[in-house]
């Protein structure tokens, strides 16, 4: 049965029939694809919840999806395949990598008066060639084993160091030309004069650390590997000459001088073929860094020559012997109640000038390097009990009362301040009086003298 309204003809039986058809169509067009059990259940959906023929805008709009989806399984297809030549190509490399692991080139022989470092010969290993001291090594310091089964560079070998040290003057490497030739002697020449020593004090040219024109120049380890020549120069050194065959000891002293900031050593550079030395000044130990010193206490240690009498002080780069000995005055007498203080014996009765003089006298030594940054505290005397009403500090006098000031820092302290540099080496003395009052009547004085041990050094 069927209805015409205004030329278009619906045939009963609508939704079922009209998506039969449209079923048909997009199977007819999607066949090529593959998917058809795929749009029957998309189709099938759409169909089954519409009670009407689907218009043209909705049956492209499942198309594109589809589309859609088609491009992802594409995409992802791709990815899964491109993954699986990777693991096939890992594989392959793998398999030829186990085929290869027997082959290896034969044992290469240890040089005369060297010896050779390494127990692995096959494909891609190395080997590393040393010789004894006295001995200098000529020809590659490593080679290779290649893939065609053979070492690469020459075989090497050791030849005796003679007596001036100028050993090198004859090497020539393989195929050189007249410019290498003549740049290789040019920079040995020229090394004879760049060993230098950066320190305060100039080191002797015999030091056995000074370098030589042998150790300060050396031919380069060249590699040939596939038709090409790669030239390297050990740790230290760098590449020179027009064929890339001289190594040029880098002279660190000269490039960090002690004047500059990251300087390499505190006190004293010594340039060596290939690094540096740090040296300390006596007093002094190279502390586990190689480059700062660490002062070495001599009292401690027992080190010194201090007699038994006298008070060992460590000073930084050395010791002082200190007598520490009772001052006499007039009508006062003192007794050494520790090694370190004395006290002044009980006055008579009226006697005004015993009265005067300190209580007690304590006194102290201190070490400090050179050109140390002021104001800086030294030293805080304190009271232990007041018996007054009132504490006063002040300085007594001394050797170098310019460079030292004291300020009360408390009710019962005072401190002695540093106010100015001091260049080593000196020897300050300051003194520092702790006056006790009642009702401005003295009731004691107490004396602390201070005695400062500057070195020449500033660590």
């Amino acid at each position: 049965m069927s209805e015409n309204y205004g030329g278009l003809q619906r045939r009963s039986g609508g939704a079922e029939e009209c998506g039969e058809g449209l079923k048909m169509e997009v199977l007819f067009r999607m066949t090529s694809t593959g998917v058809v059990v795929l749009m029957l259940s998309l189709l099938h959906v759409s169909f089954s919840s519409a009670q009407e023929c689907p218009s043209t805008h909705d049956l492209l709009t499942s198309l594109r999806q589809v589309e859609k989806m088609l491009a992802v399984h594409e995409a992802s297809y791709q990815q899964g395949l491109r993954s699986l030549r990777k693991r096939m190509s890992a594989l392959h490399n793998s398999t030829m990598a186990i085929f290869k692991t027997g082959a290896s080139c034969s044992k290469p022989e240890p040089p005369a008066h060297g010896r050779r470092l390494g127990r692995v010969f096959g494909v891609g290993h190395e080997v590393h060639f040393l010789c004894k001291p006295d001995y200098e090594l000529i020809g590659p310091r490593t080679r290779v084993c290649l893939e065609s089964l053979r070492w690469s560079g020459q075989q090497p070998m050791c030849r005796r160091l003679n007596s001036t040290g100028n050993s090198l003057t004859s090497f020539s490497p393989a195929a050189p030309s007249s410019s290498s030739s003549a740049s290789f002697s040019a920079a040995l020449s020229a090394s004879s004069s760049s060993s230098s020593v950066s320190s305060p004090s100039p080191v002797s040219s015999s030091s056995p650390l000074s370098s030589s024109p042998s150790s300060s120049v050396r031919p380069s380890h060249c590699t040939h590997f596939l038709g090409s020549t790669r030239c390297t120069c050990d740790v230290g050194f760098t590449i020179s000459g027009q064929d890339n065959n001289i190594c040029t000891d880098i002279d660190e002293c000269r490039l960090f001088p002690l004047g500059q900031p990251g300087r390499l050593c505190v006190y004293q550079c010594v340039n060596t073929p290939g690094s540096f030395h740090c040296f300390c000044p006596a007093g002094y130990d190279l502390s586990r860094d190689g480059r700062s010193c660490s002062d070495v206490d001599e009292c401690e240690n027992r080190m010194h020559n201090c007699s038994s009498d006298q008070v060992c002080v460590n000073t930084y780069g050395g010791f002082q012997c200190a007598m520490v000995e009772c001052p006499h005055m007039k009508n006062a007498t003192y007794i050494k109640t520790s090694p370190m203080r004395c006290e002044r014996n009980p006055c008579m009765l009226g006697d005004k000038v015993c009265t005067q003089a300190p209580n007690s006298i304590s006194f102290h030594f201190l070490s400090m390097v050179s050109n140390m940054s002021a104001p800086r505290v030294l030293f805080r005397v304190s009271a232990a009990r007041v018996l007054g009403d009132t504490l006063r500090f002040g300085l007594a006098g001394g050797r170098g009362r310019g460079h030292f000031s004291v300020q009360r820092s408390g009710r019962q302290t005072g401190t002695l301040l540093l106010v100015t540099l001091i260049k080593g080496p000196a020897t300050l003395e300051a003194e520092v009086e702790m006056s006790e009052l009642e009702r401005n009547n003295l009731l004691g004085r107490y004396l602390t003298k201070v005695t400062l041990f500057v070195s020449p050094y500033e660590f």
